[in-house]
């Protein structure tokens, strides 16, 4: 099998890695603007690296391959998956898929020609598969509610703040998704708030370094998400589940970045530094699936509908937080 891998930085490398690792995969190309770095990457994963096209959009210029990994920046997917969708090999499309809901459409309908995985690696976190599971066997009985916690380790830089798209756009997104995963309901009303409370790159950019999100499910389950851009302990991400039979929580172990007060958890022995490395089994697990799928022996787990629902609940939680209101899933629709 061969699989091209569009973009060498943070997440092209993971990929390429994953690629390698998995031994259904035989034939690695990397593709990145930067010629050297392409290589270097190639070479560390025992693969091969081709130059990048003088014309991207140019369908005929991309290699032929079985599927593709495109790790490039937001700005660049609408003309990297127009011209790869021609090849109609299933894509890896990191989130998020573009940062307005008509620029997503206009890709979604694009997922017609190909099939769409979209880079939600939470999805598969053992922790959270394993509460997605008690709660679809009925092992939680009733749901009740989900509480979420997402609080990064460190806050961007200014430049990354100023293009990042804003907290709900970049961090929640995430859980966002998995209000919609887990719960297994769409998200009918957003209640949020936003503030600085400690980094002021945030207030320049018209950004939040602090949020909360109340969610209402169409099922009407409530969901609460705490967000944070700084967390002096380390990186914590976590939820619970409460149901009318019993309650389970994904992400609280001795890794965990929180000192408990009556000390009767082990935690914050080994922090989590950062997103990748809390999620890093997670993101392999998710090539794996991409595979899975390019080999046809799985549905698309994650198709691009899932992050133009995700992004649209984003955009409601700016709306509210501004307008200091709930906000129906409807008006943003």
């Amino acid at each position: 099998m061969r699989i091209a891998v569009i973009g060498a930085g943070r997440m092209g490398t993971i990929r390429a890695e994953d690629l390698a690792a998995d031994g259904r995969v035989d034939d690695i190309v990397i593709l990145n603007r930067n010629a050297e770095r392409a290589a270097a990457l190639a070479a560390s994963v025992g693969g091969t690296s081709l130059p990048w096209p003088e014309d991207p959009g140019d369908p005929t210029q991309w290699p032929e391959a079985d599927g593709y990994s495109v790790t490039t920046a937001t700005d660049t997917h609408a003309e990297l998956i127009a011209a790869l969708a021609e090849h109609r090999r299933p894509l890896l499309i990191e989130k998020p898929l573009a940062m307005s809901l008509e620029e997503t459409d206009a890709l979604v309908a694009m997922a017609g020609k190909t099939g769409m995985q979209i880079g939600f690696q939470r999805r598969f976190d053992a922790g959270i598969r394993g509460v997605k599971e008690r709660i679809e066997s009925g092992e939680l009985g009733v749901l009740y509610s989900l509480t979420f916690t997402a609080h990064d380790i460190a806050p961007g830089t200014a430049e990354f703040i100023a293009g990042s798209g804003g907290t709900f756009k970049d961090m929640l997104v995430h859980d966002l998704d998995l209000a919609r995963w887990l719960s297994d309901s769409e998200i009918a009303t957003v209640y949020a708030t936003g503030t600085v409370r400690h980094h002021a790159d945030y207030a320049a950019a018209d950004d939040y370094d602090v949020v909360a999100v109340h969610l209402t499910m169409a099922s009407g389950v409530p969901i609460l998400i705490s967000g944070t851009r700084h967390d002096p302990v380390g990186h914590d991400i976590r939820l619970e589940a409460f149901g009318s039979e019993d309650s389970v929580t994904a992400g609280l172990n001795h890794r965990t970045p929180i000192h408990p007060a009556d000390g009767d958890l082990p935690t914050a022995a080994d922090p989590y530094r950062g997103f990748m490395d809390r999620f890093r089994a997670a993101f392999t697990a998710e090539t794996s699936a991409f595979v899975d799928f390019v080999l046809g022996i799985r549905e698309n787990p994650c198709p691009p509908e899932a992050s133009r629902a995700a992004l649209a609940a984003a955009i409601a939680c700016e709306i509210s937080a501004r307008e200091g209101r709930p906000v129906a899933m409807s008006e943003v629709e």
